[in-house]
């Protein structure tokens, strides 16, 4: 009998592309999926992977089971959520998807709340950008989202996602305190042209969202530093070496030398709750309770 498990990570790699990313995406070592993987050949009595460079990709014989791995976890997902919705206790799987600063500043205190008003539900949580966790969710691989989308560059939602926002707040540009600029009470986006920046990878909102803003008004940003989290950007701005985009919950983190200042036009990020009405579960709507609960809307905790 094939090992369920181990149908698991052909399928990761299938959806991934490569066993490290596929390791990664399932928590465990590359060599612990390879050594899934080698034991599936032996069960299944077929080759399923062969050398493409440094990575591997499917044979036929690869391909026609992950078509069948894919189908037996997509029915396993069912499964899930149909028992998770059984009744009207809330229990099993949460599975969310969440932006570095969300998981930061939201979830402790609302994974804390749903551990004590469910103490059968098993939260787990996935750190990414919102262009990876939106098609996992629309996959079924993630339940509920929190993610971001700034006002200068709306993020496309998908059909059948509802959003809800949970924050709105102003993002600000963090200068040394020596800064030429940095005594100004707002910034213009036109004056800053020729500043080096620390922003977030390529493809993440934020930092599209700061060269879109630059673009518009002319300048062409120069990003020296591309750091995903806003804590450490904020240390290279104290050390006089960038400037950075940062939201609300991002300054309360500022070191001493750091000013931050408004920016003329403002800047706004929304954080919202993203997740699929047609397979919403009860965790979802407990989570989505939780988070409403926990934070006054347009307000981040204070740490």
């Amino acid at each position: 009998m094939i090992n369920l498990e181990r149908l698991r990570a052909l399928a990761a790699v299938d959806t991934h592309g490569s066993i490290a990313r596929a390791a990664q995406a399932l928590h465990i070592t590359p060599s612990g999926m390879s050594q899934q993987l080698s034991k599936l050949e032996r069960e299944c009595g077929h080759r399923l992977l062969e050398p493409e460079g440094r990575s591997v990709r499917l044979t036929h014989a690869g391909r026609v089971l992950a078509d069948h791995a894919t189908a037996v976890m997509s029915r396993m997902s069912d499964a899930e959520r149909d028992l998770a919705a059984l009744g009207d206790e809330v229990l099993g799987p949460l599975r969310i998807g969440a932006v570095g600063s969300a998981i930061r500043t939201l979830l402790p205190a609302t994974l804390a709340t749903l551990a004590t008003r469910h103490a059968r539900l098993s939260p787990t949580v996935r750190d990414g950008e919102v262009a990876d966790l939106l098609p996992a969710l629309l996959r079924g691989e993630l339940d509920l989202l929190l993610i971001e989308n700034w006002s200068n560059r709306p993020r496309h939602i998908p059909e059948g996602v509802t959003v809800r926002t949970l924050i709105t707040e102003e993002a600000q540009v963090a200068l040394p305190e020596g800064h030429p600029l940095a005594d100004r009470p707002a910034l213009r986006l036109a004056d800053l042209g020729g500043i080096p920046w620390a922003a977030c990878p390529p493809g993440a909102e934020a930092r599209e969202a700061l060269v879109q803003a630059l673009r518009t008004r002319g300048v062409e940003p120069e990003i020296r530093y591309s750091i995903s989290d806003h804590a450490t950007q904020l240390t290279l701005v104290a050390a006089g070496l960038t400037a950075a985009l940062v939201p609300t919950a991002a300054r309360q983190q500022a070191p001493a030398g750091v000013r931050c200042i408004p920016t003329e036009p403002p800047l706004r990020r929304h954080v919202q709750a993203a997740w699929c009405p047609r397979t919403e579960t009860p965790p979802v709507r407990a989570c989505l309770d939780a988070l409403m609960d926990e934070h006054a809307p347009g307000e981040w905790p204070r740490e």
